[in-house]
């Protein structure tokens, strides 16, 4: 063998190291696009969580909130800044889901999910005076998103029938449903 045959193998295995060294840092990219994207979510489904929480513990809460999305006129001036408060950091939690939806870094199947819970909320007539009345803004495409649903009005009425019969009444079973 010669120096020129030499130079040849070890020009050919210094690019098979290059290769190597690019599907794994591929695969390296993949594996943390992966891992912030379960993150993100997670921290978001932490924050919903937490409000979920409160409402859950305290009944003066949930009741503010009940009363604030059927009639925001109803509450007090205290009561409708609290309520703002409630609604910004859920509102919050769906605008930075709806940018991780649009740079594909939450799953479509996860985004649909609650972007008819988002629709849900709008559904409420307190919720639409908020939104029309917040005093800060969210981005312009959330904004715009949220515009969308406001006049398509792509709730569930259904669904939202539904809600309010179990809150009113409990059990919503109709008679032909047989108990469990």
């Amino acid at each position: 063998m010669d120096l020129q045959t030499f130079a040849d193998l070890g020009e050919f295995f210094g690019g098979i190291a290059v290769i190597v060294s690019l599907v794994y840092l591929a695969v390296q990219v993949r594996q943390n696009t992966l891992s912030l994207r379960t993150e993100n979510y997670s921290r978001t489904l932490d924050r919903i969580a937490a409000i979920q929480a409160q409402l859950g513990r305290d009944g003066e809460f949930s009741r503010l909130l009940a009363r604030g999305v059927a009639d925001a006129s109803a509450l007090t001036p205290r009561e409708r800044i609290q309520f703002t408060w409630i609604l910004y950091e859920t509102f919050g939690a769906f605008e930075f889901m709806f940018h991780a939806a649009q740079t594909r870094a939450l799953p479509d199947e996860v985004w649909e999910r609650w972007s008819a819970t988002v629709a849900w909320w709008l559904s409420f007539p307190g919720a639409q005076v908020w939104w029309q009345h917040r005093p800060a803004p969210f981005s312009a495409s959330f904004t715009a998103y949220v515009e969308e649903i406001l006049r398509n009005n792509p709730t569930d009425r259904a669904a939202v029938a539904r809600w309010q019969a179990f809150v009113a009444h409990g059990d919503t079973r109709s008679e032909s449903q047989p108990e469990a």
